[in-house]
């Protein structure tokens, strides 16, 4: 019973190595993996770019308001915006 339980899960073992060497193989030396590691660069440079502020300087994400439209802006902006004047 011990070795049929033991076969199994070293089945499931060598399932799951393949898997993962067939993903690296696949992200890296391939036109979709350089694709998948260029947009996931995108996505990071773009979120950079919106953590910082340039009149009130950088900002935590969390701390960031979303718009209706889906776009984020600092805390600051969003209430001079609202209320029109500049915030002391």
């Amino acid at each position: 019973m011990f070795g049929i339980i033991l076969e199994g899960a070293l089945f499931l073992a060598a399932l799951a190595g393949a898997g993962a060497i067939a993903f690296i193989g696949l992200k890296r030396f391939t036109p979709l993996g350089v694709r998948l590691t260029q947009s996931e660069n995108r996505r990071r440079i773009l979120l950079e770019e919106v953590l910082v502020c340039p009149t009130h300087g950088r900002h935590e994400e969390k701390d960031l308001v979303r718009l209706p439209g889906g776009d984020l802006l600092c805390p600051e902006c969003y209430a001079e915006t609202v209320n029109g004047r500049l915030l002391q």
